[in-house]
């Protein structure tokens, strides 16, 4: 059994140790499993560990859960994806309260060019849902990542949706990998994880309680580009996301609806209140995305290096390595190029036509 990935969910199950705690020690003790074995008193230097945490790591006993947690999604042919695998999707990394771990099931690359959140109310109309059909075709020139959250109304048209039209999609859950809510949806959920795949924060049994839609939110406003609205009530899960979103600095797209209608009420308030762009086609998308479908391709061209002076050449190794966008922080981590000179030099790439900038300070070989 792979040590670093038990101390991990050992640490994880830890009571009082959250995702931005655990993040903290695992950076300032280099892996998990050193965390267990730095001293009592050194734990207590790092910022955020009091006595209370420091003790719970040093006399805590969650390596038997953590064993029986892996030993289980090992059974399910599930994944646990850590906070500090390459597998874990850059987007949500950026976020400062992102998940320390994912359980994953399928098989999609969770670090696309392109991923679209697609929310709205349980309670979807017949407009509703024919405009969540419409925003999928109109994205399949993308080849777009969808992602919901697998409820009743939007977010299961949204799937349907996408899987009709050969898109990739996932559904982030609000519950265990192996507590499929709602029921009625185990087909599909079935289904995406040929073409897509489930996501969750959560540990094998928990149940759907309401408290776990909120952070469910988060995952699905953190990991994409932008996010769509299609209907939404005046309060509501959906406007929830929204909030996240604009809060994560995503761009916010409504589906205008029927001034009459009460779940019309919430889009076109975000429109109103300039916290959402208006979404009438897809064009609005790539107006305000400044995406083209002709440029999302998959095949990246062979590069003389020899042309190119050795930062740009760490920058290249590390973008064609990804093979996915990177965010501006993590290259100038992995490329110890200061974020100044680091900026200069993708502009500099961009002009010679090797980089392509995206949405959110992303960057990726053209």
């Amino acid at each position: 059994m792979d040590q670093e990935r038990l101390s991990f969910l050992a640490l994880h199950f830890t009571p009082g140790i959250g995702d931005f705690l655990l993040k903290q020690v695992v950076s300032y003790c280099g892996s998990a499993e050193q965390v267990f074995k730095t001293p009592k008193g050194k734990l207590l230097k790092i910022p955020g560990v009091g006595e209370v945490s420091a003790e719970a790591i040093k006399h805590g006993n969650t390596f038997q859960q953590a064993e029986k947690e892996l030993k289980k999604a090992e059974r399910e042919e599930v994944e646990l994806i850590l906070y500090t695998d390459k597998k874990y999707p850059v987007r949500l990394k950026a976020i400062e309260d992102a998940p320390a771990l994912l359980y994953y099931k399928g098989n999609q690359n969770l670090n696309v060019p392109k991923a679209v959140g697609i929310v709205g109310t349980r309670q979807a109309t017949e407009y509703g849902k024919e405009m969540v059909e419409r925003i999928c075709q109109e994205l399949v020139p993308h080849h777009a990542l969808i992602i919901s959250g697998l409820a009743y109304g939007i977010d299961i048209a949204a799937h349907k949706a996408a899987l009709k039209n050969n898109l990739p999609t996932i559904g982030v859950m609000g519950s265990g990998m192996d507590v499929i809510y709602p029921a009625a949806h185990k087909e599909t959920a079935k289904k995406m994880q040929n073409l897509g795949a489930l996501i969750t924060e959560n540990r094998f049994g928990t149940k759907p309680d309401a408290h776990n839609f909120p952070a469910r939110n988060r995952i699905i406003a953190g990991m994409c580009d932008a996010l769509i609205v299609v209907e939404a009530a005046e309060k509501g899960g959906a406007l929830i996301t929204a909030d996240i979103a604009n809060s994560y600095n995503k761009d916010v797209f409504a589906v205008p609806g029927n001034l009459i209608q009460s779940y019309s009420e919430g889009c076109n308030k975000l429109i109103k209140t300039n916290r959402a762009n208006l979404y009438s086609s897809v064009k609005d998308l790539e107006y305000i995305m400044n995406w083209s479908a002709e440029t999302t391709a998959v095949a990246q061209p062979v590069l003389d290096l020899s042309a190119f002076d050795v930062d740009e050449q760490t920058v290249i190794r590390i973008l064609k390595e990804r093979n996915a966008p990177v965010m501006i922080d993590e290259l100038s981590f992995k490329s110890s190029i200061s974020p100044s000179k680091l900026a200069s030099l993708l502009l500099t790439l961009e002009f010679k036509n090797v980089v392509k900038s995206l949405p959110g300070k992303m960057f990726t070989l053209k």
